[in-house]
């Protein structure tokens, strides 16, 4: 309590007591350019940082907030000249040395164009609200998931090869069948393509002797993240893919700052079978886009098109890509992610394929996009703000959804709306964070959240129920028809819901059977899940497996 007390009162001292009471708003005429600001980062980090930062009081005063709580102008001078100030007995500058006993070293080597650019740097922090949560491996979500009491029944169904000595033996992400027939597709991450011909693997495409330079280390999401089937692929060929190659391969399409390094790219590759039937590919390919990563994490996780769409329909054809922060705001980049829908990370994207008037010729931004053709934006986003938009899924009604990946603290079902901006790196559920703090601290919504323009999740889930959750189809047949299934990815829990239900469709967790016996995915495979979900032509759904690399197909609801 004393430590909170000190906390509250010294940021009454520096931000209430010592700032104007008018109604003018500060930092206005402060540039939110992002190379003036990772200028000032630059200039902050060799100059400032030993006495200051944006978490806590150190030798120097917290500043973040600093720029919307103090005139630009006395920011400035009090940088290049303090002992000005103290001279002049100004009553800020007094009180701050009377909290922090020392007073701040002048730089008078900083030029107009240094200071415009460390006030850049400083305005990237906001104020955070005084009611702290803490460490949000505490109760934020009261309300417990309950059992359902519904049991999936499980047989097995299919194996793949090992391609790693240990666990996890495969490294499947997605299983789904070619549109318009019964030819079902799964991936592994390390090797490319199988298909699943009499419930046996026989591998279509190995995409790591196509693309010798596709990496799947250090593990997570990297090697063949996803896939998708032209919805006329058996008239036209076309298939699409999205796997990793090292920081530094090829020149990206898109990037970021020379200040954050390149570990990863990701590459969307757009294959053409000579023969459509064929149960090898051969054929060509052609790379679509390349797009730097800052990590292994929070690629391009998701590929796919619209299942309901018909010939004729706007999107039909059109390729929508789910594209994470690529770890740029765990490693303290947030204004790449939070872009305003002027950039492509965070976002799920859409693409015409065929089209050439995208970034580099070699794809197009179709017309129906909420940015196409406007100044300043992105006209690939159909909607931005999400950390990890792992699944992009559609309802038979034709409505859009996503899962996100959380941080520390909360797992979200979106319903997607094109143009909306879904939170992070601000954001993470219904809760504040400071993407320039602590990661494990959430905050309640400030009073003008409305401002913000945040569009909410129609599910949050906290980390006591699920660490990284993972989607899921609608089961088609049955008691739960139309429900919802999905699930955590490490342990493999699984949960149902009904998205049509409002404001907040009700969660409730499942549980297995297999052979007779009731219990869950971590005891079927003998550790750490790594839950994915796939579907066949029949719209029947299975649950698969990293760990073995085994699939199950559920065959009764109980």
């Amino acid at each position: 309590m004393n430590f909170r007390f000190a906390y509250i009162t010294l940021l009454f001292l520096i931000f209430e007591a010592c700032s104007p009471r008018g109604e003018k708003i500060f930092g206005e005429d402060i540039s939110t350019s992002s190379e003036q600001i990772l200028a000032g980062k630059k200039l902050f980090e060799q100059n400032c940082s030993t006495c200051h930062n944006f978490n806590e009081n150190a030798i120097g005063p917290n500043l973040s907030g600093l720029t919307r709580q103090v005139e630009t102008d006395w920011i400035k001078r009090f940088i290049k000249n303090p002992q000005e100030f103290f001279l002049a007995k100004d009553e800020r500058a007094l009180r701050l040395l009377a909290i922090y006993k020392n007073e701040m070293p002048a730089y008078p080597a900083f030029s107009d164009q240094d200071l415009d650019a460390v006030l850049s740097y400083l305005h990237t922090f906001e104020t955070l609200p005084i009611e702290i949560l803490g460490d949000t491996t505490s109760n934020l979500i009261p309300e417990k998931i309950l059992d359902s009491g519904i049991r999936l029944e499980l047989e097995f169904f299919a194996q793949l090869p090992a391609s790693d000595t240990v666990p996890a033996l495969a490294k499947m992400t997605k299983m789904e069948p070619i549109p318009g027939t019964n030819r079902l597709m799964i991936n592994d991450q390390r090797i490319g393509i199988y298909e699943l011909v009499d419930q046996k693997p026989q591998l279509y495409l190995d995409l790591l002797q196509q693309k010798p330079d596709m990496v799947s280390k250090p593990g997570w999401a990297t090697g063949v993240g996803s896939f998708a089937f032209h919805p006329e692929f058996d008239k036209n060929g076309l298939f699409y893919t999205a796997h990793t190659e090292p920081g530094g391969t090829q020149p990206s399409d898109f990037g970021y700052t020379d200040s954050l390094a390149v570990f990863m790219q990701w590459v969307l590759t757009e294959w053409k079978a000579d023969s459509p039937s064929a149960k090898i590919f051969k054929g060509s390919n052609r790379e679509v886009l390349r797009i730097d990563n800052s990590s292994q994490a929070h690629g391009m996780q998701e590929l796919t098109f619209n299942p309901n769409s018909k010939k004729g329909d706007p999107d039909f054809g059109l390729l929508y890509i789910g594209y994470g922060d690529g770890g740029t705001a765990e490693k303290r980049f947030a204004h790449i992610s939070n872009h305003g829908g002027a950039g492509i990370y965070s976002s799920i994207l859409r693409i015409d394929p065929a089209g050439k008037d995208g970034k580099n010729g070699k794809y197009g931004i179709p017309k129906i996009n909420p940015f196409a053709g406007a100044p300043g934006k992105a006209g690939e986003v159909l909607a931005f703000g999400f950390r990890n938009p792992n699944r992009i899924f559609w309802n038979e009604s034709g409505i859009l959804f996503a899962t996100d990946i959380g941080q520390h603290s909360i797992e979200e079902i979106n319903l997607i709306e094109p143009g909306k901006f879904y939170g992070w790196p601000i954001r993470e559920g219904r809760f504040m964070i400071n993407p320039f703090g602590s990661f494990r601290t959430l905050y309640p919504l400030p009073k003008d959240d409305a401002e913000k323009g945040v569009t909410y999740p129609l599910i949050q889930l906290e980390h006591d129920e699920t660490v990284a959750v993972i989607g899921g189809y609608f089961l088609p047949e049955g008691n739960l028809k139309g429900d919802f299934i999905f699930g955590d990815i490490p342990t493999g829990r699984l949960f149902l819901a009904d998205l049509n239900q409002r404001p907040t469709p009700e969660v409730k967790s499942l549980k297995v059977i297999f052979e007779g016996k009731e219990t869950t995915m971590e005891e079927l495979v003998g550790g750490r899940v790594d839950l994915k979900f796939g579907i066949d032509a029949e719209k029947q759904v299975y649950i698969m497996s990293k760990n073995q690399g085994k699939i199950y197909k559920i065959i009764n609801t109980l």
